[in-house]
C-alpha cells in the first residue's frame, strides 16, 4: 500500500472546508460540521491505536466487550433527533440494532465466513463496525421520518411504512450503483492491499447483504416497538 504522510493527509479535508464555508453561508453555521470532523479525525486516530493492540489478543471476552460498547453507543447516537421521551426511545433502538444487527452478525461470522476462533479480531471486531453502524444511520432515518408524519398528522400506520421506505433508501441506493458508479470500500481496500479482485467481490458481496439486513431488521424492530408504544400511548 501507498503510505499517506500526514502533510498529503490534510489535503483530503480541503472538501471539508469549502462544505463548511458552504454551511455557514447557507445553513447559518458549520458547528455541527466542525464538531463532527474534529471527533472523526480523533476518533480515527484513536481507534487506530486501539485495533493495533486489539489485534495482537485473542481473547472472546475483550471482543464481546468492544463489540457491545459499539451497540451500546450505536443506539444512543442513533435516537440523536429524538427530544421527546429518549430513554424509551434508547431501549428501542438498543433492542432493535442489538437483535438486528445481531442476527445478521452471528450469520456472518459463524455461517458464512466461519472464522476459527470466531472471536479473532481482525473479522469479529471490523465486521461489527459495519452492521452496527450502518444498522444505527437506518434507525436514525425511521426515528426521524416517523415523529415527522406523526407531527404533520398521518396516522401510525401511515408514519411506520414511510419511515421504512425512507431508511432503506441509502442501502438501495448503493445496491444500484455498486459496481457502475461505486467502488466500495471493503473491496477497494482489498485491491489496494494486493488481494485477488474477484475474491474481493465475494466479499464485498457478503458486506453489501450484511449491511441491507442488519438496517432492515433493526429499523423493523424500531419501528415496530415505536408503533405499538404510540398506539398504547394514544389509547
Amino acid at each position: 500500500m501507498i503510505e499517506i504522510p500526514l502533510w498529503r493527509l490534510g489535503l483530503s479535508l480541503i472538501p471539508i472546508l469549502l462544505v463548511g464555508w458552504i454551511s455557514f453561508r447557507w445553513g447559518g453555521g458549520a458547528g455541527n460540521l466542525s464538531v463532527a470532523t474534529g471527533r472523526m479525525v480523533l476518533q480515527l486516530f484513536v481507534i487506530g491505536y486501539v485495533l493495533s493492540f486489539l489485534f495482537v489478543m485473542q481473547n472472546p471476552w475483550v471482543t464481546l466487550g468492544v463489540v457491545s460498547f459499539m451497540i451500546l453507543i450505536s443506539a444512543w447516537i442513533s435516537i440523536r433527533t429524538i427530544k421527546e421521551q429518549r430513554w424509551a426511545s434508547y431501549r428501542d433502538a438498543l433492542l432493535a440494532i442489538g437483535v438486528g444487527g445481531g442476527l445478521v452478525y452471528m450469520l456472518v461470522i459463524f455461517g458464512v465466513i466461519a472464522v476459527e476462533p470466531w472471536y479473532e479480531p481482525k473479522y469479529a471486531i471490523s465486521l461489527s463496525g459495519m452492521v452496527f453502524a450502518n444498522a444505527m444511520t437506518a434507525v436514525t432515518l425511521s426515528a426521524e421520518r416517523f415523529d415527522s408524519e406523526l407531527r404533520s398528522g398521518k396516522s401510525v400506520v401511515h408514519a411506520r411504512n414511510t419511515s421504512w421506505n425512507a431508511a432503506l433508501i441509502p442501502q438501495i441506493n448503493s445496491f444500484l450503483a455498486v459496481g457502475l458508479v461505486s467502488l466500495p470500500g471493503i473491496m477497494t481496500g482489498q485491491v489496494i492491499a494486493g488481494a485477488d479482485p474477484m475474491e474481493a467481490v465475494r466479499y464485498q458481496i457478503m458486506v453489501m447483504s450484511m449491511v441491507m439486513g442488519s438496517a432492515g431488521f433493526a429499523v423493523a424492530i424500531f419501528l415496530m416497538r415505536r408503533t405499538h408504544s404510540t398506539v398504547a400511548t394514544s389509547q
